[in-house]
């Protein structure tokens, strides 16, 4: 296998007039260079992955650490340094990672998850009821702002308990945070803001605990010291993030790519069964984190024909590992009736697969079949080339989308 002599930078911008497929690069380097150099903006570098089995390979290898403390690991802004401090236990291995998650595993379970439904149900009728007053008072209809941030924002609030009227703070907060082109002064920022509202939250709730997984974590886990008060916040701080943005990219893409799919669009009418897989398509075709996940090796490994050593990191670009042609067939089409859709690996893979997973699906089916059914004239209100996608942003979608039917 070749090896480029100087590390490029990680491609994350998507090609000139194809906003739904990654970068272009990316296919390129599965068949010439699958394991490949990178730059980081630090000005060091790392391996960056990208075919399916070989993503599959170091997602599920425990030798692969996702602590953002050791030496070699491909920091981002994302990955908020190196510190320690509110980290969350996605930035951390067994046994830790495995004890910390096992605390709030059961609140994200299917079944638990399911009984949920007629709640997203409730409030995604609720916003397309005031989308269609806007629509017929002649006011302009933005889909993102209207729904698509909305549905999880509301129903990750009442989860964690958090007032709603709050939502414009954290959503703010974690624009600057997986914005590409702030300074990381301005990302330490955010960081601190965020973590002095949700301080006050928790403190909040362990002088009055509600029915809320925050008000369970502090009852069953903090008061028995288990865990402490800032353990707490950052199980908020990953929970409220995660919650919210990767989901609501994902309503405004899976809206807009259907809007421009007709045959799709009106197959997935006539048959409302075909919907949860559909999903399961549309989450593989778009995989909306360009610039992960990320780990780094804590012993030498062989991967697809590459020694990767101790303390070296790797990016694995789970968007190309979707569109890998040896797995998907045609893999840059649109198929709704996919049979294999479903081993996608936009969740991630292995001990650290997405814990909220089920919850994005409710969320997502509910939110297409809802769109799908009470807007069948749905489409854009300007030409695609003036949607304002997120290529500055790490995860990929729209800023805005507006919609006329």
């Amino acid at each position: 296998m070749t090896l480029t002599s100087d590390p490029a930078p990680l491609p994350v911008e998507p090609p000139a007039g194809c906003p739904f497929d990654p970068p272009a690069q990316f296919a390129r380097l599965r068949t010439e260079e699958p394991i490949s150099r990178i730059s980081l903006a630090d000005g060091s570098w790392a391996w960056l992955a990208t075919r399916y089995a070989d993503i599959r390979a170091i997602l599920g290898d425990p030798r692969f650490s996702s602590d953002t403390t050791l030496p070699g690991y491909p920091l981002s802004g994302m990955t908020g340094g190196a510190s320690t401090e509110n980290r969350g236990f996605i930035r951390m291995d067994p046994p830790e990672h495995t004890r910390l998650r096992r605390m709030v595993t059961r609140e994200f379970m299917v079944k638990r998850v399911e009984a949920l439904r007629p709640e997203v149900q409730r409030i995604t009728d609720e916003l397309c009821d005031e989308m269609s007053r806007a629509h017929a008072a002649g006011e302009p209809v933005d889909l993102v702002e209207a729904l698509a941030l909305p549905v999880p924002s509301l129903v990750i609030s009442l989860l964690l308990g958090v007032p709603y009227e709050d939502h414009t703070i954290f959503q703010r907060l974690t624009g600057t945070l997986l914005s590409r082109t702030v300074s990381e002064a301005e990302r330490d920022v955010a960081r601190g803001e965020l973590r002095d509202y949700l301080h006050q939250l928790v403190s909040a709730k362990e002088a009055e605990p509600g029915d809320d997984i925050l008000s369970r974590l502090i009852v069953e886990q903090e008061r028995p010291g288990e865990i402490t008060h800032d353990d707490v916040v950052a199980f908020a701080a990953l929970l409220l993030v995660a919650g919210h943005e990767t989901t609501a990219n994902m309503i405004g893409l899976s809206a807009l790519t259907l809007m421009r799919d007709q045959a799709s669009a009106d197959r997935l009418r006539a048959e409302p069964g075909l919907i949860r897989g559909a999903v399961e398509e549309l989450l593989r075709y778009h995989s909306i984190i360009r610039n992960g996940p990320r780990r780094v090796a804590t012993e030498d490994v062989e991967v697809g024909g590459r020694l990767i050593r101790a303390g070296e990191g790797v990016v694995a670009a789970v968007p190309s590992a979707n569109r890998d042609e040896t797995v998907f067939a045609d893999p840059d089409r649109l198929d709704v009736c996919r049979p294999n859709a479903q081993h996608h690996v936009a969740f991630g893979y292995g001990i650290h697969q997405c814990l909220g997973q089920a919850l994005a699906r409710v969320e997502l089916q509910v939110v297409i079949g809802t769109l799908l059914r009470r807007f069948p004239g749905l489409r854009p209100a300007v030409p695609v080339e003036e949607i304002p996608f997120r290529t500055d942003m790490a995860i990929y979608g729209c800023h805005a989308l507006p919609v006329t039917w």
